[in-house]
C-alpha cells in the first residue's frame, strides 16, 4: 500500500455531539497532532451517510487488485481510504447502553474487514497504524475497571489488524449537560458530575493533547 512520508493523523468522532465531552477531547488531540507537525484530519461520523459492512465480499474475491480496501461506495468510503493511509488513528465515542455508538461499530466493520484474510485469518494490511480510543461515559472509573475494561479491550482488539499499538483511554463520570435543572435527570448526581468536570476534565484534555502529539 502506498503511504505518504509525512506523518498523518486521522481523528474520528463517533459521537453525535460536536461541542461536548468526546468532541472536546478529540479537538484537543487534533491540536496536539498539529503541534507535532502531523498532517491532521478530523471527521464527524454523524455527518456522513453510510452503513456497516454489506458482506458483498468484493474484498475477498480471487485476483482482485488491492484487496485491502472496501469496495462498497458511500459516504464512509473516502474516510476508509484516508484511515488506511494514516500513521495514527484517534477515535472517540460516548458509551450508550454499555457499548460505543452504532455509527462507530459500522465504521469498525468497514475499515477493518478488508484487512482480514480468509485464507490465514491474519491481517493483510501492509502499513502500521497506532490507534488511540477515547471513551466518554457516566460510569465511575471503579465501575469501568470492574465491568467494562475487559469488554472494551475485546471490542477494540480488531484494530490490532493495523499492526500498531491499540490504547484505550476511559474518560469516566462525565457530565452530560451544563445545567441538569433543565432536564428530567433526577437520578443523576448532576452537581457532583459538574464539579468533577471542573476539576478532572482539564487533565483529560491535556492527556488527549499529549496523545495527539505521540506520532
Amino acid at each position: 500500500m502506498e503511504r505518504r512520508n509525512a506523518v498523518k493523523t486521522v481523528i474520528v468522532n463517533g459521537g453525535p455531539r460536536k461541542e461536548w465531552n468526546t468532541a472536546q477531547l478529540l479537538r484537543s488531540a487534533a491540536e496536539g497532532a498539529q503541534a507535532a507537525g502531523a498532517e491532521t484530519e478530523y471527521i464527524d461520523l454523524y455527518d456522513l451517510s453510510y452503513s456497516g459492512c454489506r458482506s458483498c465480499l468484493a474484498c475477498k474475491r480471487k485476483g482482485v487488485e488491492n484487496p485491502c480496501r472496501c469496495f462498497f461506495r458511500d459516504g464512509l468510503s473516502p474516510v476508509i481510504e484516508k484511515v488506511h493511509q494514516a500513521h495514527h488513528l484517534i477515535i472517540g465515542s460516548p458509551i450508550y447502553f454499555g457499548q460505543p455508538t452504532g455509527q462507530l461499530r459500522c465504521f469498525l466493520e468497514r475499515v477493518l474487514f478488508p484487512t482480514l484474510s480468509y485464507n490465514s485469518f491474519s491481517s493483510i494490511f501492509t502499513g502500521k497504524i497506532d490507534v488511540d480510543v477515547f471513551l466518554t461515559m457516566g460510569e465511575t472509573k471503579e465501575s469501568y475497571d470492574r465491568i467494562y475494561k475487559e469488554k472494551m479491550e475485546a471490542y477494540f482488539a480488531p484494530f490490532h489488524s493495523f499492526k500498531g499499538t491499540v490504547r484505550i483511554h476511559p474518560v469516566c463520570d462525565t457530565a452530560q449537560v451544563k445545567d441538569y435543572s433543565e432536564y428530567e435527570m433526577a437520578g443523576i448526581p448532576g452537581a457532583r458530575k459538574l464539579a468533577l468536570r471542573d476539576v478532572e476534565f482539564p487533565a483529560m484534555l491535556q492527556l488527549s493533547y499529549e496523545v495527539g502529539k505521540r506520532n
